[in-house]
């Protein structure tokens, strides 16, 4: 009955989304509990404090481009765009363009790149991170990164990986930038 109801609510939200979620279905079907562990993991993404929504969907973002899954791309694009990211803002951010974007937006992708890319300019940057919003920003830029990895991690392991080679923005084709692949920060 469990497993019924929540293939109904995953259902729900592929529609709501036009989203392809069968890898979670698959998941669910494969191991309960280990869909249940996933579910927890995925949490990560609730945590945003003392950090503009803007920031955090410019590092969650740059995140989803570097793990190379278009479909989770589109939809933190939808997300970015219902939470009142600019359509303009998250091209830039899907592009890479740090002079296009905001302030708040560039720092945060300079920062999921320098991550992501273990590069020791993460330091300074980090650094005017906290020196801007404090300590906890950090560490929700942080979980945007990471819940970011999730999901295309999770679907590349179980073979249903796509990758982002091409994402609308408000009905614009927008190609994601391969910065991070390259080695550039």
């Amino acid at each position: 009955m469990l497993k019924w109801f929540i293939h109904r609510k995953l259902r729900a939200f592929e529609r709501t989304h036009g989203y392809d979620g069968s890898y979670m279905h698959e998941l669910l079907e494969t191991d309960p509990l280990a869909f249940f562990k996933f579910a927890r993991a995925t949490k990560l993404s609730t945590y945003r404090r003392d950090v503009p929504y803007q920031a955090y969907a410019g590092a969650g973002l740059t995140s989803s481009v570097a793990a190379d899954c278009g479909p989770c791309t589109q939809l933190g694009v939808g997300f970015a765009l219902a939470g009142g990211i600019s359509a303009e803002t998250v091209a830039a951010i899907l592009r890479g363009d740090d002079a296009a974007m905001p302030a708040d937006a560039a720092l945060a992708a300079r920062f999921a790149r320098a991550l992501l890319a273990r590069d020791p300019a993460v330091d300074p940057i980090r650094a005017e991170v906290v020196r801007r919003w404090g300590p906890r920003a950090v560490l929700s830029l942080t979980y945007a990164v990471m819940a970011a990895q999730l999901y295309p991690t999770l679907k590349y392991a179980m073979g249903h990986g796509q990758a982002c080679t091409r994402v609308v923005v408000a009905g614009q084709a927008v190609a994601p930038a391969r910065r991070l692949a390259a080695g550039l920060v």
